[in-house]
């Protein structure tokens, strides 16, 4: 099989899988041969293949892929987290993705992941000051992939963005490990407010499709957004909330809401 090696798997399982699965697709679908070696096969490392699909998905007239492919390698060599990251939010979507069967998918298919780890190398950008570079990797992703994340947000690992249409994250936004969200999810500010303005997204919530958070709040861990909800105040850990504006409707049900993804609402009797 294409790319089997145990030293590889030994230091790198994630990354030998991938390897593994590309060579069983190109044995399957043949016409995907080509793509499947230049995106994935070609490459050394899981970090050397973002940094390609980066710059192709983003490159235009005015940038062209050479520059940025050079600019996600520099970040992915000087900051190894990005990497690190970058598997476990490949590993969420495997567990949490009923539509995900291999690694491979969100690598090739799924703009939310693509989108999470162009935004990863925008937040290196933005934390070293260089922040029109950074504005416009999260233009270029917005134009993409209809995700806006800003790149001063801070978004942990293991993160979760099913379908991923119509995302929209504010600069001062704060999403723990271990959330999944759906489309049309909205992280924003109030009004024209400056400074310290966006929710804090504890870890393991779950955020409903089209559910709106605002203002300076904070979502406790393990808490669940219920889809179509506007969340203006602060919501306890283990809580679900519905409505608009939402109200707490009861527990959460489950100790890891964003890994069960279940979004039904249970009556207690």
């Amino acid at each position: 099989m294409i790319g089997k090696s145990p030293k590889i798997a030994s230091v790198d399982p994630v990354w030998s899988r991938i390897r593994d699965e590309a060579g069983e697709a190109v044995k399957r679908e043949p016409l995907l041969g080509g793509l499947i070696h230049t995106s994935l096969l070609h490459h050394g490392s899981l970090e050397n293949v973002l940094a390609y699909r980066m710059s192709i998905k983003l490159s235009s007239s005015e940038m062209s892929e050479q520059i940025l492919r050079e600019i996600a390698d520099d970040a992915y060599a000087a900051d190894t987290s990005i990497g690190l990251a970058a598997r476990a939010d490949l590993l969420a979507v495997l567990d949490r993705d009923p539509a995900c069967n291999t690694l491979l998918q969100p690598i090739l298919f799924f703009k939310g992941f693509q989108a999470i780890q162009c935004y990863r190398i925008g937040h290196w950008l933005w934390m070293r000051d260089r922040k029109f570079l950074a504005y416009y990797i999260q233009m270029r992703v917005s134009e993409v992939f209809g995700v806006d994340i800003h790149p001063g947000a801070e978004l942990g690992k293991g993160i979760m963005i099913d379908h991923a249409h119509s995302i929209v994250i504010g600069e001062t936004t704060r999403v723990d490990d271990n959330v999944s969200m759906l489309h049309s999810v909205t992280l924003g500010g109030t009004g024209k407010e400056d400074g310290d303005r966006h929710p804090k997204i504890g870890e393991g919530v779950l955020i409903g499709a089209g559910a709106k958070v605002l203002g300076n709040i904070v979502v406790g861990q393990c808490s669940r957004i219920a889809a179509g909800s506007v969340v203006l105040k602060d919501v306890p850990p283990c809580k679900t909330v519905a409505g608009v504006p939402a109200t707490i409707v009861g527990e959460a049900g489950c100790d890891q809401p964003s890994a069960t993804m279940d979004q039904l609402l249970r009556s207690s009797a």
